[in-house]
């Protein structure tokens, strides 16, 4: 049986239980802070970090080794939590994370950061999966839905602060302690863990299928390169980006092939067989794939055209993040209280249509006002999605399967954020070029030759009449990329309103009807013997 706890079914405990589980969470929610902050923070003191260490040219990887590493680690720790014990694969991700961390610190040339960057990034591979399946082990789907939307108010805590903190860090103690800040939190939360967090021990039979580990690490690999490589550092229609295609289709071809023969897949895609489950793994996919491109060029849009400073452009996304981080907590408590989700999903999706139409609207004469309300539209929407597609998911199989549900639906979302920089950013980037070249001519296409995205300081060097044209530039690229995410989120809306509602399982009457309700697919019989 799956590695659960369940501490609301141990009696002689159940004094000691509240105290317990709220010391746990505060340890998932540092740990949580840690894996969100990290590229906020490191974003932020990149600069200095060129200054300091050179190999400007490969400033990019910094964060791609860390992004890669993350979303190819992501279903392993999963796994590795099933096999052999959610409390033990947790505490070794988070020691790797933190050894990376250090690693980073203590670089001396850029190859060196890079390559601490990837051990960092394999180890946050297994943070935002564990805090999910630990919380999905621990608290049953019922009582679920308030921890979770706790859980997205600190991510959207992190999205806002993570550059304020970036900066005050580097400003006062150096770059190093932009990495060195993971240490004393991680410590906390990792003796927090190891004392409270109790989870029975496992050790399963079976071999890691390593094979199948390998083949969708080569396939997300290829997938990441394609998304952050294409458009920018090679044409779309390049060798390199189609070998980079050929390489990825085959491995994720040949990935779900040997998951039908491995003994215990990576990924056993017996889950998907659940409507709900890859219901919501689609529609997180599409919510990364817009809150990524949203945090993107928003900020862009504000500093570009509406003359907004780019030193706090953590706070410029305040009214996004703001209505995520309260709708989210409303959504967790009104599910925990009445049971009823699927309002939720389909709110959500409307929502986020309405906002990103909204957004699509601006022009060089929208106030920040105006687009502060458009911005709190979509994040109202994305506040009902969030942690609703993992609730709902994780509430679609059995207790043994907690870990790769979650690992799948986080890596769906981290999927979703790669495609959505990549395809908005392209369609972005296009327009904003044609923009330039019809308003600006010849010095129009000069200046936007290298790169579509002009920083503070070379927009204020340009003539005033380019700075205009450039402004309708950005105007325009923000207008084809936000209808794309229209587009996009329509998808969202319909995957919503087949999502079927099972009752969520928990204490009294509710874990009677979560047993008896639905499918077997939609609600496994070992599920409510596990809660």
């Amino acid at each position: 049986m799956a590695d659960s706890a369940a501490p609301a079914a141990d009696g002689e405990k159940s004094e000691k239980q509240p105290r317990s589980i709220r010391v746990v969470l505060l340890a998932l929610m540092i740990t949580m802070m840690l894996a969100m902050l990290d590229n906020m923070i490191v974003g932020t003191a990149m600069p200095t970090i060129v200054g300091e260490l050179g190999g400007l040219e490969h400033l990019s990887w910094v964060v791609t080794a860390y992004t890669l590493a993350t979303a190819a680690a992501t279903p392993l720790w999963g796994k590795l939590g099933d096999m052999y014990g959610r409390k033990g694969s947790f505490m070794t991700s988070i020691v790797i994370f933190l050894v990376g961390s250090a690693l980073s610190g203590m670089a001396q040339n850029m190859g060196q950061l890079i390559g601490f960057r990837a051990v960092q990034g394999l180890g946050a591979g297994g943070l935002m999966v564990g805090v999910m399946a630990i919380i999905g082990d621990l608290i049953p789907p019922r009582e679920r839905g308030k921890y979770q939307g706790m859980m997205a108010g600190v991510m959207a805590l992190a999205m806002i602060g993570g550059p304020l903190v970036g900066g005050t860090i580097t400003d006062n103690w150096g770059w190093r302690w932009a990495f060195y800040i993971n240490l004393p939190l991680g410590v906390v939360a990792l003796v927090a863990i190891s004392a409270v967090l109790h989870l029975p021990k496992k050790r399963s039979q079976a071999r890691v299928d390593y094979l199948g580990a390998a083949l969708l690490t080569v396939g997300i690999t290829s997938i990441v390169l394609v998304t952050t490589w294409g458009g920018s550092q090679y044409a779309w229609t390049s060798a390199r980006i189609m070998e980079l295609i050929g390489i990825g289709v085959a491995a994720l071809v040949g990935f779900l092939f040997w998951q039908t023969k491995a003994a215990e897949p990576v990924v056993p895609l017996h889950i998907f067989r659940s409507r709900n489950f890859s219901l919501m793994s689609a529609i997180g996919f599409i919510t990364g794939f817009v809150m990524f491109g949203a945090t993107l060029f928003l900020p862009l849009y504000q500093q570009s055209v509406q003359g907004a400073s780019a030193t706090n452009s953590g706070l410029l996304l305040l009214p996004m993040l703001g209505a995520m981080l309260v709708v989210s907590m409303i959504a967790g408590r009104v599910t925990t209280n009445s049971g009823r989700y699927k309002v939720f999903p389909v709110v959500g999706s409307v929502l986020m249509i309405v906002g990103l139409f909204l957004l699509s609207r601006m022009d060089t004469e929208t106030s920040r006002l105006t687009s502060g309300l458009y911005m709190a539209v979509l994040g109202a929407g994305m506040g009902c999605l969030m942690q609703i597609t993992m609730l709902v998911a994780q509430n679609s199989v059995e207790m043994r399967d907690m870990g790769v549900a979650s690992s799948t639906t986080t890596l769906a979302r981290t999927l979703g954020s790669s495609f959505g920089v990549a395809i908005m950013g392209a369609l972005f980037n296009n327009r904003v070029q044609h923009v330039m070249a019809e308003r600006a001519g010849a010095l129009g296409s000069k200046i936007t030759e290298q790169s579509a995205q002009l920083d503070a300081k070379s927009l204020q060097k340009l003539p005033a009449a380019a700075r205009e044209a450039y402004q309708h530039a950005v105007s325009a690229g923000t207008h084809s990329a936000f209808l794309l995410g229209t587009v996009v989120a329509v998808l969202a809306l319909a995957a919503a309103v087949f999502v079927k509602e099972v009752p969520l399982r928990g204490a009294g009457p509710d874990k009677q009807a979560g047993g008896a309700a639905g499918d077997a697919a939609d609600v496994p019989p070992a599920v409510a013997e596990a809660v």
